[in-house]
């Protein structure tokens, strides 16, 4: 059985693509929590980068989140879509969103479990959400949805779960239709077990929490709530 080494699930946003992917695609796995601070160290699941997510296979390391879609894909149908046409399109979506975008990645660092404002965002921030609701919408009208490539949930829509987690925190808007489609991958069975497991982690990394302060304002944090809730109850 392959083993997916991650990071903490209200943060990593790269680990989240493909435990999106192989738990939508029921694809077995076991996972391995790497908690990030001063301790973390992904060395020592073989990953040579030092960084989640990474997925062991036998004694195959695969380190990154695309080339994780590439070998699962070898191995396993559905992983993209089977029409050629659709598979292309995918693909350089899936490429876009792991090498571009970087002012929404900047400026709306994961966090599952607030909802925050942004401050003063970059014009550049914009023009991405922009070219993300483009892309979104030629791909839903081109292969007639409800997914990005088709009827069925694919790679190409688990390298854009992170994206409607960052639509929820920060309440970006994007228009109807891809807000329906963020409102999608949040009702995923896969999504909802995430963002509950997220939100009730106990870990808090300071770089990451001190990227949102930077960008904006937190209105209301659910992982103080949730941990107050548990202790009401206990």
């Amino acid at each position: 059985m392959y083993t997916l080494h991650i990071g903490n699930k209200n943060y990593s946003s790269w680990s989240l693509r493909p435990w999106a992917l192989m738990s939508e695609l029921a694809i077995p796995f076991r996972e391995q929590l790497h908690v990030f601070g001063a301790k973390f160290d992904a060395k020592a699941a073989g990953s040579p980068s030092g960084k989640v997510p990474a997925l062991v296979d036998d004694g195959t390391v695969v380190w990154d989140s695309l080339a994780i879609a590439e070998y699962l894909a070898e191995r396993h149908p559905g992983v993209w879509p089977a029409d050629a046409k659709a598979r292309a399109w995918a693909r350089s979506a899936s490429a876009e969103m792991h090498s571009g975008f970087p002012n929404l990645r900047n400026s709306c660092s994961m966090n599952c479990g607030i909802r925050a404002k942004l401050r003063n965002p970059p014009a550049d921030l914009q023009r991405e959400l922009d070219r993300l609701v483009e892309l979104w919408h030629d791909g839903l009208t081109r292969f007639g949805g409800p997914f990005l490539a088709g009827r069925q949930f694919t790679a190409v829509d688990a390298f854009y779960c992170p994206v409607a987690f960052r639509v929820q925190s920060y309440q970006l808007e994007l228009g109807a239709e891809a807000m329906a489609y963020v409102k999608r991958l949040l009702a995923l069975p896969s999504m909802k077990r995430w963002y509950e497991a997220g939100i009730a982690e106990p870990y808090r990394d300071e770089p990451h929490e001190a990227e949102i302060a930077a960008a904006g304002t937190i209105v209301q944090d659910l992982r103080t709530e949730k941990v107050a809730a548990s202790a009401t109850r206990s």
